[in-house]
């Protein structure tokens, strides 16, 4: 799945989740760990330094995306032997994190008051091995902050992105305790999967402002008939490839993300109960059924 936004499958939702809190405990302790053990080596720290220092006492979080994407002391060094600028140039990410803590409490109210049944799970920003930039499951978020700071097709403002990408990923938390058999499928179609990242483009954006893949819009721009077109036909394929989770760090891809943003869009505008649509959209449960009821159909005009 490259360097994409990626879903895996729900953990059980006593892992940590708060209906009753009003935001969601951010840990960046991790980054701070990961950056002391690195300046003391110089920018070289070992495969055993790093599992040592660095995973082994780090937060649940790291944790979690170490058993869930092969995140290890050895893994890191690896990259960071093959890609050292993508560990040195991180750093300036660090500076935006107390601001984009602030700005997801009021993404996450904005999210409350939308959709009261909103569920609040920690987020974990660390450090990784280059990839993935994003893992949602029902207990939590867990974000790459080296991951998420070398996307050069991103939102170019670097406290812009985390927002717009933390948001998404908050909307991913929803699917996966609301609507786990759906979110958790594990051969979606192109249609499935397109949806569930497009519900959570569409949701990141009502609740941050904007969405975490800011090239895509552009990238279709004229050319909105033929993708969506192309995009019908492939529909009801299992093999994601042409649409989805297909960007490195340096090229783009993930039309899906786009198509699926505009069919949820597209439903949104239709219907005259905000609520009940944000509802639909968040425990969706039936793609073809979603669909119907859109009025999306290729190449549509969208305020």
């Amino acid at each position: 799945m490259a360097f994409a936004l990626t879903c895996t499958a729900a953990a059980q939702a006593s892992s940590g989740v708060s209906s009753e809190s009003s935001a969601p405990v951010i840990h960046t302790e991790d980054v701070y760990l990961f950056y002391t053990v690195y300046d003391a080596a110089g920018g070289h720290p070992t495969a055993q330094q790093l599992q040592h220092e660095y995973m082994d006492p780090g937060s649940e979080g790291l944790h979690r995306l170490a058993e869930l994407r092969n995140v290890t002391g050895a893994s890191i060094a690896k990259t960071l032997a093959g890609h050292p600028a993508l560990y040195s140039d991180a750093k300036r990410c660090m500076a935006v994190l107390p601001s984009v803590r602030r700005r997801l409490d009021a993404a996450l109210v904005k999210l409350r008051q939308l959709y009261p049944p909103a569920e609040f799970a920690p987020v974990t920003i660390a450090v990784g091995r280059g990839k993935p930039v994003g893992v949602t499951d029902a207990s939590g978020v867990m974000i790459g902050l080296e991951a998420l700071c070398a996307i050069n097709y991103f939102e170019p403002n670097v406290e812009d992105r985390f927002v717009h990408v933390l948001a998404h990923e908050y909307a991913h938390v929803q699917q996966a305790i609301k609507a786990p058999a759906f979110y958790d499928d594990p051969k979606p179609t192109v249609l499935k999967e397109s949806l569930i990242e497009g519900a959570a483009e569409f949701t990141g954006e009502l609740i941050s402002g904007g969405v975490a893949n800011t090239d895509l819009e552009a990238r279709a721009r004229g050319h909105e008939m033929a993708i969506e077109t192309a995009f019908v036909a492939d529909e009801d394929k299992t093999d994601l490839s042409s649409w989805l989770y297909n960007g490195t760090l340096t090229k783009p891809g993930d039309l899906g993300y786009w198509v699926g943003y505009r069919i949820t869009k597209a439903y949104y505008q239709h219907a005259r109960d905000k609520r009940q649509a944000l509802r639909d959209i968040l425990e969706m449960t039936d793609a073809r059924a979603f669909l119907a009821r859109s009025g999306w159909y290729p190449g549509i005009r969208l305020h």
